[in-house]
């Protein structure tokens, strides 16, 4: 393992604590930042796992908006007022991993997202979870320009 890779559990640990935050600023509207602070101090955290967790924190309130129409694309039934504030603030962390941050493959910000939705959602969530985040992925595959092989004949 290089120098610069995180341990899968700083990871982990660290989307808990974002989890939190970001319900925490959805359901009362206290600033998220704050919030992963008090808990790095109540908690006495590992710097690696604030320093993600305030990454992710701030990447997902800094693209909100964008995220927030992902979802209400993906999820037409449920408009984002109505679906369980756990399921959309675990949807905002993978899609803000997915779609903005990449430095983890999306395939494994979505097995994290899952497990989330297991840990600290409704039985139906992790259904939920797994069928928004597989559509914004495949979207976001389809998106990608297609590499042109460069041609062999040279002139």
């Amino acid at each position: 393992m290089g120098e610069d890779a995180m341990p899968v559990g700083i990871r982990r640990q660290a989307r808990m604590i974002a989890l939190q935050a970001l319900y925490e600023f959805d359901t009362v509207r206290h600033p998220p930042v704050e919030v992963v602070r008090r808990h790095a101090q109540e908690r006495n955290l590992h710097p690696r796992v604030v320093d993600y967790a305030l990454e992710l924190v701030e990447g997902t309130c800094a693209h909100l908006e964008t995220i927030d129409a992902q979802i209400q694309s993906a999820a037409r039934e449920w408009p984002l007022s109505q679906m369980a504030r756990i399921d959309k603030n675990i949807l905002r962390l993978a899609i803000y991993e997915i779609l903005f941050n990449n430095t983890v493959p999306a395939k494994a910000a979505i097995n994290e997202a899952v497990e989330l939705a297991k840990l600290f959602g409704s039985d139906s969530s992790s259904r939920f979870v797994n069928g928004v985040l597989g559509t914004i992925f495949a979207r976001a595959q389809q998106q990608q320009p297609t590499p042109t092989a460069e041609s062999e004949v040279t002139s």
